[in-house]
């Protein structure tokens, strides 16, 4: 990587910014810098606005999808990663480097870190690609010299899911952050569907992320019968702490993606966030090439998505991959997603689902059967 502390001196940033950035733990030297022989091609700055398994997955998809377009890091291209620690004042000090050091492309990865590289590139008409963003439109990021990727929710496959392993759930409690864009997009989505498929959506909005465990409580205490996460980084940032407490209350939580499922939720609808960065960076290629220009490439949305649940295990399956959004697979799926979590056949606990073993197969397989014959009657589909 180039020497940062050099770059901004020379740019005639000030030193509160260099002492803020550095002081926030955001660099992580990830580029090769000169190669000890030609100069590389491109610079790339990728703000990521915080740190967790969806949003790493789109940054190592995105460095995948250039190396599949046939651009090799350290010759073509290197990078200046930063991590803006779910902060909006250092994502905004990050986009102004970025622009001070000429970038050749800005990446924002999730909304509030691509809104302030959109703004900081302006002056510069530097492009920008973004990821991980469920509203485009929403965060007028749709115009201009932008273009990416959006994660939009599965909801109806997740709305299916749940009346699938809860037939008899009337409420999902639903946590998400006021001021974002995306999580207010989803709230809508959910509110307009839920109705489909016999729920009523119980949703709670926080300010910050200190306020996501007692918004929990919050619901907690409405009697939901499961929560249901978006993408909302202040929401996913503390997972752990929402599973310890929905845990000991015995109300499932489900994922929006495979890593919040590995980290405990009971199975989720979501998108792969590898293949979503995958298909940002084949984007960002043709950019840097010159190939199109970012007024040339609409934003995509991934149409995939997986059905995650968490095993006996306590490992995430995969159950199956649904091709289109608007398909409905999970009815073929049922007795599949049984077999994966029969654990839920018996009511959901975090005992029980570690205690399984305890319990006779034969007794188990029966209430699965007749659970889900109980469900096949009561699905919309």
């Amino acid at each position: 990587m180039m020497n940062l502390l050099k770059k901004l001196a020379a740019c005639g940033l000030s030193l509160t910014m260099i002492l803020s950035l550095a002081a926030c733990g955001g660099t992580d030297d990830t580029s090769s810098g000169e190669s000890g022989g030609e100069p590389v091609k491109y610079l790339i700055g990728i703000s990521q606005y915080g740190q967790h398994g969806s949003l790493d997955n789109c940054r190592e998809g995105f460095l995948q999808g250039l190396e599949q377009a046939g651009l090799v890091e350290g010759t073509d291209f290197e990078v200046d990663y930063q991590n803006a620690n779910f902060d909006d004042n250092q994502a905004t000090q990050i986009g102004q480097m970025f622009s001070a050091e000429d970038a050749d492309l800005m990446v924002g990865i999730a909304t509030n870190s691509a809104i302030a590289c959109f703004n900081a590139a302006e002056d510069k008409d530097i492009p920008v690609i973004f990821t991980a963003i469920t509203d485009p439109v929403g965060a007028h990021l749709d115009a201009g010299n932008i273009t990416g990727t959006s994660d939009a929710l599965p909801v109806e496959g997740q709305l299916q899911l749940i009346r699938a392993l809860q037939p008899d759930a009337d409420t999902i409690g639903i946590v998400y952050t006021t001021s974002e864009a995306n999580s207010v997009y989803s709230i809508s989505v959910y509110e307009e569907l839920a109705t489909d498929y016999g729920f009523t959506i119980d949703a709670v909005g926080v300010t910050s992320q200190a306020e996501v465990t007692q918004a929990v409580d919050t619901l907690l205490s409405h009697g939901v019968d499961c929560l249901s996460n978006l993408t909302d980084n202040n929401v996913v940032g503390v997972l752990g702490a929402i599973l310890e407490k929905t845990d000991e209350a015995g109300i499932p939580v489900y994922g929006s993606e495979v890593e919040q499922v590995k980290l405990g939720c009971v199975g989720g609808a979501g998108l792969d966030y590898i293949q979503l960065g995958i298909q940002t960076g084949l984007m960002a290629a043709k950019v840097l090439t010159g190939e199109a220009a970012c007024e040339d490439l609409p934003y995509e949305t991934i149409e995939n998505y997986g059905l995650y649940i968490m095993g006996t295990d306590g490992k995430a399956v995969l159950v199956c991959r649904v091709k289109e959004k608007g398909s409905v697979y999970v009815r073929e799926y049922l007795e599949q997603i049984h077999l994966s979590a029969p654990w839920m056949a018996i009511g959901y606990s975090a005992e029980n689902r570690q205690a399984f073993g305890a319990y006779e197969k034969s007794e188990t397989i029966a209430k699965i059967i007749a659970k889900k014959d109980k469900m096949m009657s009561q699905f919309p589909f």
